[in-house]
């Protein structure tokens, strides 16, 4: 049963990874120019603070994935030292896959937020419409979210593994036994 849990663990990871580093070069490598009167203007990423933030987020949650991955092709990682070191190892992962996934579950939703600002506008702050300037911009950037969103599910469900993975260590006999007084 282990053996088919890992497998399923690096195809959640490699997944997470891929759709990672495509959120990641959507947003990072997308731009365009329009030319607006007699002056240029160019939308990049760089304009919206949540969307530079959203590069390194899912990069580094790529970099994490990688790491992982990396784990399971060094074979010490699953015999282990003693039990209780394995477990403390365990809640480690576990708490880095959970911060991992809601770092980027963050990350996204504060993306999504000022992309849903830039389609609709706000003319109480006098922010324009940016997207019915710049649609193929925008559309990759939505593209982007859909694929960093599926990165944050992902993540998730690596998460509830990780979870899976701790929880079988211990024995419920271990938490029944009480002091008989």
């Amino acid at each position: 049963m282990e053996v088919g849990i890992n497998k399923i663990n690096v195809f959640l990871r490699l997944s997470a990874l891929l759709f990672s580093v495509l959120t990641a070069c959507l947003v990072g490598l997308d731009a365009q120019s329009k030319r607006v009167f007699f002056s240029e203007k160019k939308a990049t990423f760089r304009d919206l603070d949540a969307l530079v933030i959203l590069v390194y987020v899912e990069s580094g949650a790529a970099c994490y994935n990688l790491l992982q991955l990396c784990k399971f092709s060094i074979p010490a990682w699953s015999r282990g030292n003693s039990k209780m070191s394995f477990v403390y190892v365990a809640w480690v992962f576990l708490l880095l896959d959970q911060l991992a996934a809601y770092i980027t579950f963050a990350a996204n939703s504060a993306a999504l937020e000022a992309a849903f600002l830039a389609v609709t506008g706000a003319n109480e702050l006098q922010w324009m419409k940016l997207c019915n300037r710049f649609t193929r911009f925008c559309i990759q950037i939505g593209g982007a979210l859909i694929c960093g969103f599926l990165s944050s599910l992902l993540m998730a469900v690596i998460s509830s593994i990780s979870a899976f993975n701790l929880f079988r260590l211990y024995s419920p006999k271990r938490f029944l036994l009480f002091k008989q007084t």
